[in-house]
């Protein structure tokens, strides 16, 4: 948000400084592409680390990023192995920095405490509904009003 800003008033400063110049800014904020299954609280992710299974997944692309072996794929629906991981109950961590399945290591030693599966969280989902139940009741209160 800060880099934003900053960008924010550089343009301001050019668009004042030059009547004439025409600019466009682009601001990327990934509110809205946040999958429902992520942990509550975060407006900006751009990745999802997941201990239990030792997968990321890439906010900006929708993309899972796991290790064949050999070397980190990207793709967006996970191969057949992973087919019983349920995104809802698995444990999330939040990591805002670039490429950390290259760091990968040091999260797995970080995080090997969340495999287990006992750990909740409050998912985005529970706050959209949540929200949502609140706007139908006031909604409906002032329907009766």
């Amino acid at each position: 948000m800060k880099n934003i800003f900053k960008l924010f008033l550089i343009f301001m400063l050019i668009l004042g400084s030059n009547n004439s110049t025409t600019a466009q800014l682009k601001v990327n904020v990934n509110i809205n592409v946040l999958p429902d299954w992520g942990p509550a609280g975060y407006d900006e992710v751009e990745y999802y680390y997941m201990p239990e299974y030792e997968i990321y997944y890439y906010t900006p692309k929708k993309q899972y990023v796991y290790f064949n072996g050999s070397s980190w794929i990207f793709v967006n629906t996970l191969p057949n192995r992973y087919a019983n991981i349920n995104l809802y109950s698995t444990y999330k961590v939040v990591i805002n920095e670039p490429r950390p399945y290259l760091k990968h290591r040091m999260y797995k030693v970080k995080y090997e405490g969340y495999k287990n599966g006992h750990y909740k969280q409050k998912l985005r989902k529970d706050e959209t509904e949540k929200k949502e139940k609140h706007k139908h009741k006031k909604e409906h209160n002032n329907k009766n009003d």
